[in-house]
Formats: C-alpha cells, sequence, structure tokens
C-alpha cells in the first residue's frame, strides 16, 4: 500500500527554526538582495514548467485525494532545490552568459549578484529544500531530489556541457524528473507509473 510520510517533531521543529531565522533577522542583506534578484528578475519559465509538471503527477497518483499540504510541502521542496541548482549554473556559465542574448541578464552574469552571494543563496534554498522534503513529505523524494541537483548543478553544468553536444540529450533527463518527484512525494515509492510518466516527458 502507498504511504505518505507524517509530519513529526523534528519536521515541526524544523520549520519552527525556519521561521525563527527569518523573525530575528539572521538573514542577512546579501541573502535577501538574492531573493530580490531571482524572484523578482529570474523567474524561469523551464522551472515553473518543472513545477508545474510535479505538481500535476501528485494527483495522477495512487490513492484517491492527495493533501493540499502534501502538496504545498512538495513543492515548495521542490522549487527550492531545483532553483539552487540554477543557481550553481548561473556562477559556473556567467562568462557565456554575458555573450548571449537570451541570458546576458541574468543577475550574476550582470555583476548584480557576486560569486558569493550566489553561492550562499544556493545553499540556503537548496538545504531548506532537501529539510522540507525530507521532513515533511519523505526521505526518497528528497534523495531524488539531491540526485538531481547533483545532476544537473554539477554533472550536466560542469561536465557535460563542455564535453559533448549531445549534453542536451543527456542532460534532459534531469529535467524530466520533476513528474516522478510528485508520484514519490504522495506513493514515497518509485513505481512503474512514475517511471513512465518520466519517459513521457524525455522522449
Amino acid at each position: 500500500a502507498a504511504t505518505v510520510r507524517s509530519r513529526g517533531p523534528t519536521g515541526r521543529a524544523s520549520i519552527r527554526a525556519a521561521d525563527d531565522v527569518l523573525e530575528t533577522g539572521h538573514l542577512n542583506e546579501e541573502i535577501l538582495a538574492c531573493f530580490e534578484e531571482a524572484l523578482g528578475d529570474q523567474l524561469p519559465v523551464v522551472g515553473v514548467l518543472l513545477l508545474r509538471c510535479a505538481g500535476v503527477r501528485m494527483f495522477l497518483a495512487p490513492p484517491g485525494t492527495v493533501p493540499l499540504d502534501l502538496v504545498l510541502y512538495a513543492s515548495l521542496g521542490i522549487a527550492l532545490v531545483a532553483g539552487s541548482a540554477a543557481v550553481v549554473n548561473h556562477v559556473a556559465d556567467q562568462h557565456i552568459d554575458a555573450k548571449m542574448a537570451r541570458t546576458e541578464s541574468r543577475p550574476v552574469a550582470t555583476g548584480r549578484v557576486t560569486n558569493s552571494e550566489a553561492i550562499m543563496f544556493a545553499a540556503v534554498t537548496g538545504v531548506l529544500g532537501m529539510a522540507l522534503l525530507w521532513f515533511l513529505v519523505n526521505p526518497l523524494t528528497a534523495w531524488l531530489n539531491l540526485a538531481s541537483w547533483v545532476g544537473y548543478g554539477l554533472i550536466y553544468t560542469l561536465y557535460l556541457k563542455r564535453a559533448t553536444p549531445q549534453n542536451i540529450v543527456i542532460g534532459g533527463l534531469f529535467g524530466a524528473a520533476p513528474p516522478l518527484f510528485g508520484w514519490t512525494a504522495v506513493t514515497n515509492s518509485i513505481d512503474p507509473g512514475g517511471k513512465l510518466l518520466v519517459l513521457i516527458i524525455f522522449a
């Protein structure tokens, strides 16, 4: 039977800790500037589409009605981890981005956000996303998102893009993964149905 991981004391404590950080102003100006740049100027269309894919797939996974709080926590966690990986890509490719019309206005490429600020932003969003998925969704979904982060942020960005013209094909697997994240968020398992959704997007 499919199971959904319930929120325990540790999960509630992690949320309270995050609230305390926000309320006491421990997020410094550099991190807040990164949030403003990322959310104000650079809301990536592809990222939104991937998040929508994950959200829709939650409602396709069995069994029955999906709790709205699970949809919220899973969507937010997936978005934060994906955003963290995207920032790593911005830092690694800033010199290339500055030469292309499509990417020349990115915050890191233009210098509006420094490398250290971007890396800090990536670390904060990545850790928060993983914590949400681990404690409030299930560890399987968290591990899959971590694997996707490594695949896109490190393997694709730092190696594949510079090693082979087929990088877009291979890297497309990471872009096709969010439907599986939505499936595992509900079922806490990797089933043929979830794999099929990935293949549909990848193909």
